[in-house]
């Protein structure tokens, strides 16, 4: 019998132990020495029963398929609250359909996301050699995590548009320059690929996009573009714990989701807080 559904879904959060090396992002910069430290669910834990969180989908933070074996390990013993992992493969490697059919046969792993935003090259996803494996993740029932900064965006659309039947979810609101007050090509990109593809979009990382001293008036152009582009159906809120601690705390963004998204029908809200994570992600 399953459970009774209550609760917020966390659809984006990380955890990570330095010691297992393969971070190449994380360095002791002057900008991310207060994330440079481990971060695991006993830390996240009081946050998110603070917050009313019932379930969360970890997701990768080393692009490595060690990484991705590490963050099933994490979920399984998780005790529940972790019910999904969206994990890492190289998508061009000429082994990659056989790294998906190993991965894809544990049930905690959801998806996978290949870091579009730290490749050299911003059209990678539409590369010949990415094909294959791009055709074979909806036959694998896995979905699709885009982490995009404007330069990937288009290439993004035009595969997304080959690819109609991949579930695709955008992360972290495809990364505005919120602190340098950037808005074009930002919001006419995300407007095409919601009106051109059946993606969803994360709620999610707009603080560490805005910097020190943002307040909620501060993203509220932002999230509500989201919003007006995917409607409340494809939105899904996400924490991206521990990033998100560089510009807030897990409680305020909480908080200040809650201010961004009062205007809508508690229907509405409730989808984005819980509803469009779980039908997306296949949660329990």
């Amino acid at each position: 019998m399953k459970r009774a559904l209550s609760g917020r879904v966390d659809a984006h959060h990380h955890v990570w132990m330095l010691a297992r090396g393969d971070y190449g992002w994380l360095q002791p910069t002057a900008t991310l020495a207060p994330i440079y430290r481990n971060f695991d669910l006993a830390d996240l834990r009081p946050l998110l029963a603070a917050a009313n969180v019932q379930a969360t989908v970890l997701v990768q933070a080393a692009p490595t398929v060690a990484e991705t074996r590490f963050l099933v390990d994490v979920a399984r013993g998780s005790g529940g609250p972790v019910q999904g992992v969206v994990g890492w493969a190289d998508l061009a490697a000429p082994d990659a359909i056989e790294t998906l059919s190993e991965l894809a046969n544990e049930p905690l792993l959801k998806g996978v996301r290949p870091m579009l935003q730290d490749l050299a090259d911003p059209a990678w996803i539409a590369r010949s050699e990415v094909e294959p494996a791009l055709a074979a993740l909806s036959e694998m029932g896995l979905r699709f995590d885009a982490l995009v900064k404007p330069p990937n965006h288009l290439p993004l659309l035009r595969t997304l548009e080959r690819y109609p039947e991949l579930e695709v979810v955008i992360d972290h609101c495809a990364k505005p320059d919120i602190a340098g007050g950037g808005w074009q090509p930002w919001a006419d990109d995300l407007a095409a690929i919601a009106r051109h593809t059946s993606a969803y979009c994360k709620l999610s990382g707009l603080v560490t996009e805005a910097g020190a001293g943002w307040t909620a008036d501060t993203l509220r152009r932002y999230a509500d573009h989201v919003l007006e582009c995917f409607g409340a159906e494809r939105v899904m809120w996400g924490s991206d714990w521990p990033v998100v601690t560089l510009a807030a705390s897990y409680a305020a963004w909480s908080t200040a989701t809650d201010a961004l998204l009062a205007g809508l029908p508690p229907a509405e809200q409730e989808a984005i807080r819980s509803a469009n994570a779980r039908r997306f992600y296949g949660l329990e």
